[in-house]
């Protein structure tokens, strides 16, 4: 069994609402090949339910306000938007392999609209 583990920057926002209503519509698809989907912000537990609600999301969400997971897996650090430079959550996704935790694949700084195709595709 398989993970696809994902990271976006804030519940509700118009690109993070698009890849994660993406991903919900493929889930199944994703299943098919043995990968289960986890999202994962900075947001709290009390945000991440009113997101599932209002989307029907299918998949977990994880609540990292201390950013510890995220930082592990290197989704903090330098971004650029509109010309300006700043320290954010990297839009990232990691395929990892369930039982030891190992990362198969990653992709960093993604674009939200079609990654999720992007990622089945190269699944």
């Amino acid at each position: 069994p398989k993970t696809l583990l994902y990271f976006y920057p804030k519940d509700n926002t118009p690109g993070c609402s698009n890849q994660a209503k993406e991903l919900n519509a493929l889930r199944q698809d994703f299943e098919k090949l043995g990968i289960t989907i986890v999202g994962c912000s900075p947001d709290s537990i009390a945000s991440h339910q009113k997101f599932i609600d209002k989307y029907n999301l299918e998949f977990a969400l994880i609540s990292d306000p201390e950013k510890t997971l995220i930082q592990q897996m290197g989704a903090w650090g330098e971004k650029k938007n509109y010309g300006k430079t700043y320290i954010g959550l990297i839009r990232s996704s990691f395929l990892l392999d369930t039982q030891t935790g190992e990362v198969l694949q990653e992709w960093r700084n993604v674009r939200a609209k079609g990654h999720a195709a992007k990622l089945l595709k190269e699944i």
